[in-house]
Parts: C-alpha cells; structure tokens; sequence
C-alpha cells in the first residue's frame, strides 16, 4: 500500500503549480480584456471606425500570433518555467506603456507586445502542468487554469471601467509588481522539463494528423466567435444607450458563467471523451449567436451576450486537452503543443475581431454573426459521428495507465 504522506506530495505540488500557473494566466488575460469597457472611449477620443476598433482588440492575438512558435520552442528547449518569466516582463512592459500612451498606434503596438508575452506565459504554463499531470486528468488541470484565465478575463471589465473613471496610468501602473511578485512564485516551483531540443522542424511530426488540426480547428472556432463579441457587442450595447459601467458589468457576468462552467467542463471531457462537451457547445453556439442581431434594448441584448460566452465555455479545456492529447500520440513536445494552441486562438481572435469588425462596417452587425453561426452547425454536422481516431484513445489510454 502506497505510504498516504509520500502520494500527497505528487497532488499537492500538482495543486501549487495550477495555482501559480493560473494566478499568471489570470493577469494576463485580465489586462487583455480590460480593453472591452474602454473601447466606446477609445474610439470616440481617438476617432476609430469599427474597422479601426477591431485592429485595436486584434492586436493583442495578432501579438499572440507571431509570438506563438518562438514561444513554442523556448518552451521546449529552454522550459517551461523561463518561458513563463519572458511572458510575465513583456506583459508588465507593454502594459504599463498602454497605459501611459495617448497614441492610438502606439496603443495597438502596446498591445501586440503584450499579445507575445501572452504566448510565452500560455506556451510555457499550459507545457508545465501537462508535463506534470497524468493525461487521464489532463482536462480537468487545464479547466482549472482556464478557470483561472476566464476569471482574469471576469476582472478585466473591472479594470477597463476604472481605467475608464480615473485614467488608463493610473489603473494600470500596478501591473510591474503583480509580474515580479508573480516571477518569484513561479521560481519557487520545482520542475521535471527535461529538454527534448525540438523545434519548429518537429511539427512534422503532426502534418497530416487529423486530430491534431481538428483540435486546433476547435480552438480557432470559440476564439473567432468571442473575438467577434469583443468588438461588436460592446459598439452595440453602447449604441442602445448603454453606460460603460453597465457594458463592463455584462462582460463580468460572461466571463463569470465561463470561469464557472470551465473547470467542469474540463473534468467531464476525462470522464467521457473530448467531444461530449464539444458537440454541446457548438449546438448552443449556433443559436445564440443568431440571437446577437434581434434585441433592439438593453436588457435582453445583455443576456444575449451572456449566452454567447456560456456556450463558448464548453470549447476550450476539452479542445486544449485533446490538443494535447494529439502531440503526446505523434511525440510532440508539450511546449510545441501550446504552441499550436496559441496559434489557433489567435488565428481565431484576429479573424473574429479584425474580420468581423471590417464586415460589420461594410455590411452590418447581422453578416458576421450569422456567417460565424452557420461555420458552427457545420462543425457540429462534422462531428456528430466523429469519433478520436483509435490510435490516440490508446496512446492516452497507455499513458494513463
């Protein structure tokens, strides 16, 4: 019988690192999304169309983009825990900048930087807790961190609508300290990365994986449709006499039912396949998004966009885990696996919110929504008789045992 005290220890330090690791994702993705209740001012003090709104919210992926390979790689050869260190300076840097800079140029600059130091904190925590956890949990662990995140997206309104009572600098001057003090807790966690020395070469290793691109097309997908919603809702709820109080309040309540929903969702994709919770989402997906262009008052088109983010919260641990799941099954370094997720969210983003917001000035709010609607009942159609390819039920079955 296994001493209690020594299988312990292996939980506990598993539940310290999906602390830390969350407390980073959790910063990270509440000065991301603290843009949604300060975008109406932004774009009435800067003179931004809904084209140019949609570049200021896309910057912050665009950013992600681009970093998500170099911080794929650092996270494979160098580790996960200094590639979470990179990821915390550059989001305290160009945090800080967004919030002493009165150029709207330099503000989506700003926010492309913290985009790259998004993709390394991502890369290097998401390859830190699989490299630590047994598969058969992995999408609970994941869930949890995303739990975390949602929760730093549930706050990011709150520090939007202060920025937006008492100024940007002085809301978001206390980014440098929550970064170091973040940089010394990680520090403290031990880690087992033994470096595979693998790059971007060793993506070969999952071309053709079905999947693999299934998996990323199931990260894109909730990405594209809340990119979308970052941009459109807030422009429309303001357009309905909404203050930018009340439109932080309701990206608070979003994110709220997200963080809420994740971590279960999370669990129950270990206990009954990644496509259970999938299949659900993008059922509900495909008709709430349809709803966005029907509320003509302030109420309902709120619980409209509450709706929206709910079904979106059934994608993103089981698509993550079985992203990971996928890179296990083909040898593929953990690292390089998160960064393929970081290039399908923000392949998603900056198509939901650059694109989307470029339709809806040419042709209306309706175009984008629907179109975005109509790719998810396809999906859907897709999957419902799709099941994981045998080979990577067996690998993750193999690597559980």
């Amino acid at each position: 019988m296994a001493d209690p005290l020594v299988s312990e220890a292996p939980a506990r330090s598993e539940r310290r690192l999906v602390l830390v690791m969350g407390a980073v994702v959790f910063v990270d993705t509440m000065f991301y999304a603290a843009i949604a209740p300060l975008l109406p001012s932004l774009a009435g003090h800067f003179g931004l169309s809904k084209f140019s709104a949609g570049v200021m919210t896309a910057s912050y992926p665009l950013g992600t983009l681009f970093g998500s390979l170099p911080g794929g790689v650092l996270a494979a050869r160098a580790g996960p825990k200094p590639t979470v260190f990179v990821g915390l300076a550059l989001l305290a840097g160009s945090t800080l900048a967004f919030g002493l800079l009165d150029n709207a140029v330099l503000l989506d600059l700003a926010r492309f930087v913290e985009g790259v130091g998004g993709a390394c904190s991502w890369a290097g925590g998401l390859a830190w807790i699989v490299a630590e956890a047994p598969p058969a949990r992995r999408g609970g662990l994941i869930g949890a961190a995303l739990g975390a995140a949602i929760g730093g997206a549930l706050f990011g309104p709150v520090i939007g609508t202060i920025a937006g009572a008492v100024g940007r600098p002085a809301a978001f001057s206390g980014v440098v300290v929550i970064a170091l003090a973040l940089i010394d807790q990680a520090r403290r966690l031990p880690s087992t990365h033994v470096s595979t020395g693998q790059g971007l070469h060793d993506l070969a290793l999952v071309r053709g994986d079905r999947a693999t691109y299934a998996a990323m097309w199931l990260v894109a997908l909730p990405a594209m449709a809340s990119g979308l919603l970052n941009v459109l809702a807030p422009l429309r709820l303001a357009d309905l006499g909404v203050s930018t109080v009340a439109i932080g309040a309701t990206f608070l309540a979003a994110t709220a039912v997200e963080a809420t929903l994740s971590p279960a969702i999370g669990r129950l994709s270990d206990r009954r396949g990644r496509l259970v919770p999938l299949r659900y989402g993008l059922a509900a997906a495909t008709i709430t998004l349809l709803l966005f262009v029907i509320p003509s008052s302030p109420l309902p088109m709120a619980i409209v966009v509450v709706a929206i983010a709910a079904s979106t919260a059934s994608f993103w641990a089981p698509a993550m885990a079985m992203l990971s799941d996928a890179a296990d099954a083909r040898g593929l370094d953990q690292g390089l696996a998160a960064a393929l997720t970081n290039l399908a969210w923000a392949g998603g983003q900056i198509v939901g919110s650059g694109g989307g917001g470029g339709v809806a000035k040419a042709a209306g709010d309706a175009l984008p929504v629907i179109a975005a609607s109509a790719v998810c009942a396809l999906t859907l159609l897709a999957l419902i008789r799709q099941r994981l390819p045998a080979r990577l039920s067996a690998a993750v079955r193999s690597r559980s045992g």
